[in-house]
This record gives structure tokens, sequence and C-alpha cells, in this order.
């Protein structure tokens, strides 16, 4: 057998079993999510206005990404500046998986 072939399969087997025990394992409620119930809903599922966007169901590299440019000011509105500053990357990222897992959108792009 090719030696390519012969590493490549554990790896690429390795690599979706581990995808696979983590995608079964139930994402917690991050404590800060607390906060941004008061205006984007308790699952991230209902805006208290038009102008604040829904967060359920969006992927969760976007909604990393945006979170981080609030706080590193890069993206700039004054609330979510100032919700976001205090977040650590780890809290950012627990954010984003758990409001991505969430229903919410009809159409995921």
């Amino acid at each position: 057998m090719n030696p390519v072939i012969q590493w490549t399969i554990p790896v690429v087997v390795s690599v979706y079993l581990a995808a696979a025990a983590q995608a079964s394992e139930p994402v917690k409620i991050p404590a800060a999510a607390a906060s941004c119930s008061a205006c984007h809903g308790p699952a991230g599922d209902n805006p208290v206005s038009p102008d604040t966007p829904r967060l359920a169901g969006q992927e969760r590299g976007y909604l990393a990404h945006a979170l981080r440019q609030y706080r590193d000011g890069e993206r700039r509105n004054p609330v979510m500046g100032a919700m976001a500053k205090p977040l650590s990357d780890a809290q950012i990222e627990a954010l984003a998986s758990y409001f991505a897992v969430q229903s919410g959108l009809t159409v995921k792009y």
C-alpha cells in the first residue's frame, strides 16, 4: 500500500470521529448569553427591534468574527462595543457556538 495512503486513512478517520463526538455533545448556555438575551431574545431568536439581528442559526465563524470586531473597536456600535469589550476569546467562541446551533434562520448560507 502507498505510504501516503497508509497514514492518511487513520488521520481522516480520527478527524471524522472527533468531529462526530464533538457534534453529539450538548452545547451549554454560556453565562454571557444572559446579557445577549436582553436585545436578541433568550436563544438569540427574538430580537427586540427590526434593527437588532437574529443570532440564532448564524454561522459560528461569522458570530465570533463580529464579536471580536466589536470588542476590538473594528466594528463600531456603542451598545455592542460595550457588551463585547470584556469578553475573552474563549467567551466569544462559547457564545458563537451556542447561538450557531439555535434554531432561527430558515435558510443558512
